[in-house]
């Protein structure tokens, strides 16, 4: 009946796993669950190999790293049952029926069920800050504000989609790039597929450092840029995109880039610290992508 189905790159994966056969278990459904590698050659693969221990489990190694969409796209295709759970490695269930609460909720007038993303109240260490404050204050939504949006409030390290829905969208996005859940959930919306928001959360563990997590944030900004230039989403996808546009109608697009450009140092400092500004943080976005040639 459901198919659990965790990407991952050079991460520990065995106690995620373990605790999703132990509530899979309980339920006594049909189900599976498979963890794929991209061609990591981890270290951390010895103690996933214990996953072929579990009940209806399974860790595959690949020998070739082709990117997070390649993998996902794999898992769908060696995927025996036409509902599947995605999950990311480095997310954990926020409480013992997790997988039963998707059971409730799934049934054919649904396409996606989306349970929320939710990060650990303490906060973590100076160099991982601005990571865990962008996810607090812009990731973890309750059901009625990801409802007011329901497409673009989808976070793909937690879903649950119809086998052949995730198959059809998602091998439109096979290009190794970062960044393309902005694609993903467009082609959902064109498609006027059926969401349902539900509260049934999981942490986000896996919080990149500051330094990692800009180099990434300029990585997803590129795609944008990319996806914008070539036309495969619209220029009112996103509030950035937005804005971009305001301010190249007024001339103004190039001159905010080069100021923010010419600040960059001092923003990054700021971020780096142990209070950054999401303000801040948006200002430098957006300059990023203003600085763009399009």
């Amino acid at each position: 009946m459901l198919s659990i189905l965790i990407p991952t790159y050079h991460y520990n994966v065995y106690p995620l796993a373990m605790q999703l056969e132990q509530q899979a278990l309980v339920t006594g459904i049909n189900y599976e669950i498979i963890c794929l590698d991209d061609g990591s050659f981890s270290h951390f693969n010895t103690e996933n190999q214990k996953i072929n221990t579990l009940a209806n489990c399974k860790f595959i190694e690949a020998k070739k790293n082709k990117g997070r969409t390649a993998t996902r796209q794999k898992l769908a295709e060696i995927a025996q049952y036409q509902w599947l759970l995605f999950l990311d490695a480095d997310t954990l269930p926020t409480h013992s029926e997790f997988i039963k609460n998707i059971l409730t909720e799934i049934n054919s007038d649904i396409d996606i069920i989306f349970g929320g993303i939710v990060y650990e109240t303490t906060k973590p260490n100076k160099d991982k800050l601005l990571r865990w404050h962008y996810g607090k204050a812009r990731e973890s939504k309750s059901v009625f504000e990801r409802q007011k949006a329901p497409y673009t409030s989808i976070i793909s390290g937690s879903f649950v989609i119809k086998k052949d829905l995730f198959i059809k969208v998602n091998q439109l996005l096979l290009q190794n790039a970062y960044g393309l859940d902005i694609l993903f959930t467009a082609h959902l919306k064109g498609l006027n597929v059926k969401v349902k928001h539900i509260n049934n959360t999981v942490y986000h563990l896996g919080l990149e450092t500051n330094e990692d997590y800009l180099k990434k944030t300029k990585k997803a900004l590129d795609t944008l840029y990319q996806l914008k230039k070539s036309k495969a989403i619209r220029s009112n996808a996103t509030k950035l995109l937005k804005t971009h546009s305001v301010l190249k109608t007024l001339g103004l697009a190039s001159v905010f880039g080069k100021l923010i450009k010419n600040k960059t140092h001092k923003i990054e400092h700021h971020l780096m610290s142990s209070s950054p500004s999401l303000f801040l943080f948006d200002l430098y976005r957006l300059g990023y992508f203003c600085s763009l040639k399009f």
